[in-house]
């Protein structure tokens, strides 16, 4: 739960600290300017208000580790909802406007796990789990999204050393597998999403594990 609020605090920060020209950066989300994924942020954390208020008494389905789903490739940016995402941060207009959005429904969703029981059974997307596990996964999501965020700023923030090490950690469970213990936390999350593509000596040092990358997950 703490580490929830940390990495989501880190990340909200790192939005509300970006310059106005930055919002019309890249992102590190194919076809996504940093702006279409602020927007997705603020839809993200919709998600986590309306998953902690949507209490089940079904038993879990699900954990912190199995919630995501491997996809065989990674998104190519033209998925119709991908799509609505780009046309909603462009109705924003102002970066002014995406911050503030986020700013409002970010803080309430960080308020709202703060105050959530971890062993309340929540349900989304089909699935059940805990409270405490559904928070737990979006450590992974907020982490990779603040790397895709400063993907094309160079000196920005990065994310918190423990929000890195710990979804280092859930991606190998995912991958049931573990990175080179010489590589950084940041380049197994990378590398091992597919967000870059290793070097020919990373390549060697993954061994078997290259011809299972990326892990695309969502």
């Amino acid at each position: 739960m703490d580490l929830f609020s940390h990495s989501w605090t880190a990340l909200r920060t790192a939005v509300a600290e970006l310059a106005d020209e930055d919002f019309a950066r890249p992102s590190g989300c194919t076809g996504w300017l940093v702006r279409d994924l602020v927007c997705h942020l603020v839809i993200d954390a919709q998600d986590v208000l309306i998953t902690l208020v949507t209490p089940t008494d079904a038993e879990p389905t699900r954990d912190a580790v199995t919630y995501w789903e491997v996809a065989d490739a990674p998104p190519a940016g033209d998925d119709p909802l991908d799509a609505l995402i780009v046309r909603l941060a462009a109705a924003y207009e102002e970066p002014w406007l995406l911050k503030f959005h986020l700013d409002d429904v970010g803080s309430a969703a960080g308020r709202a796990a703060g105050l959530a029981d971890p062993a309340l059974r929540v349900g989304t997307r089909d699935v059940v789990l805990t409270a405490g596990d559904y928070l737990s996964a979006y450590v992974l999501e907020w982490t990779l999204h603040h790397l895709d965020l400063i993907a094309h700023l160079p000196g920005a923030a990065e994310p918190p050393a423990e929000s890195l090490a710990g979804s280092r950690l859930m991606l190998e469970e995912i991958a049931g597998a573990a990175f080179p213990a010489s590589w950084s936390d940041k380049d197994a999350l990378l590398v091992g999403t597919g967000r870059r593509a290793p070097t020919d000596a990373e390549r060697a040092e993954l061994g078997d594990l290259a011809a299972k990358l990326p892990f695309v997950i969502g």
